[in-house]
């Protein structure tokens, strides 16, 4: 397909990537996935379903010769090392990067992909972001959502004083696309606190295979839910994050919006048989325990938990 300088690639066709594509697409918008081999063949035919809608977005599967305006990334952790070998090849010197990904370390791996280094003065190509409070369900290319949730971006500190000719884009690019978004001043902050959500329901929705109804009234698993959160809140005040226990104790209210029927990225991981991210959540936060001097018993007991349930249940829930 020919691209224009105003394109928006999307890496990554799951539940995220499949519901923000389609929304640009709605919103008249160019789009499309990159994907390559197999992967690419599916989605030209079958292209994705969200809510029920059949989208046929394009698919390029090889370096631009018009490089994009801006790339979203929604891959899981584990497909995130494997699609930067070839990441520089999307991305053209005004290329925007932004990661919807969970976890705090997408942003620096796809930095060093296009050869830069984030830095606390980094002015370069990739925006620190997160998605908090959408609640959308994958199966297989069937996508269903009733929160978009909205999406946090900007740089490491975003000061209103000094505008940010890529922070201002991405704005008026959301703006435009019908996107929920917000430039949060710290940034960084802000990436913990959402990873402290998924560290705690994420994980112990995986181990238990419950949709969110169960966060919703079981006062059990919410405090199973926060002690695991709190494990990161200490790492997170050890390093200086200003992560407070208001801030742990908001997203029950965040949760109580999300659909009853919902589920966690990890949960459809767990049921589907397919890898979870364990490891870039409970593995981050025991080894970011041990580097600070922080107990993590919790996350150690979920690191063992979830790879286990994956082994009594290797091909998912049910099988």
């Amino acid at each position: 397909m020919e691209h224009t300088a105003d394109d928006t690639v999307v890496l990554g066709a799951g539940a995220l990537g499949a519901m923000y594509a389609h929304q640009i697409s709605r919103a008249g918008l160019p789009v499309s996935f990159f994907a390559a081999g197999e992967r690419a063949e599916r989605l030209t035919r079958d292209g994705v379903i969200v809510n029920g809608t059949t989208y046929h977005i394009p698919v390029t599967d090889h370096a631009l010769e018009q490089p994009p305006a801006r790339v979203i990334v929604a891959l899981k952790d584990q497909h995130l090392a494997p699609a930067t070998e070839g990441f520089a090849d999307v991305c053209g010197p005004d290329t925007t990067v932004l990661s919807v990904m969970n976890g705090i370390d997408s942003e620096y791996q796809l930095a060093a992909a296009l050869g830069e280094s984030i830095t606390p003065d980094y002015s370069g190509r990739v925006l620190h972001c997160m998605v908090a409070g959408m609640d959308a369900v994958r199966d297989g290319n069937d996508v269903r959502f009733t929160q978009m949730g909205t999406v946090s971006f900007g740089r490491r500190r975003n000061d209103p004083a000094r505008p940010d000719a890529r922070v201002s884009d991405a704005a008026a690019f959301f703006a435009k696309a019908g996107i929920p978004a917000k430039t949060p001043e710290d940034m960084e902050t802000a990436i913990w606190n959402k990873f402290m959500l998924n560290v705690g329901i994420n994980q112990w929705s995986a181990v238990f295979g419950a949709t969110y109804s169960l966060f919703h009234t079981d006062t059990h698993a919410q405090n199973l839910m926060r002690r695991a959160m709190r494990e990161v809140l200490a790492i997170a005040q050890a390093k200086s994050i200003d992560l407070t226990e208001d801030d742990l104790e908001h997203w029950f209210s965040v949760v109580n919006t999300l659909s009853p029927d919902g589920k966690t990225s990890m949960a459809q991981d767990v049921e589907a048989g397919r890898p979870t991210e364990v490891h870039m959540f409970a593995g981050r936060v025991v080894e970011m325990g041990r580097e600070v001097g922080v107990a993590t018993p919790v996350n150690e007991v979920l690191l063992d938990a979830i790879q286990a349930v994956g082994a009594v249940h290797p091909h998912g829930y049910g099988h």
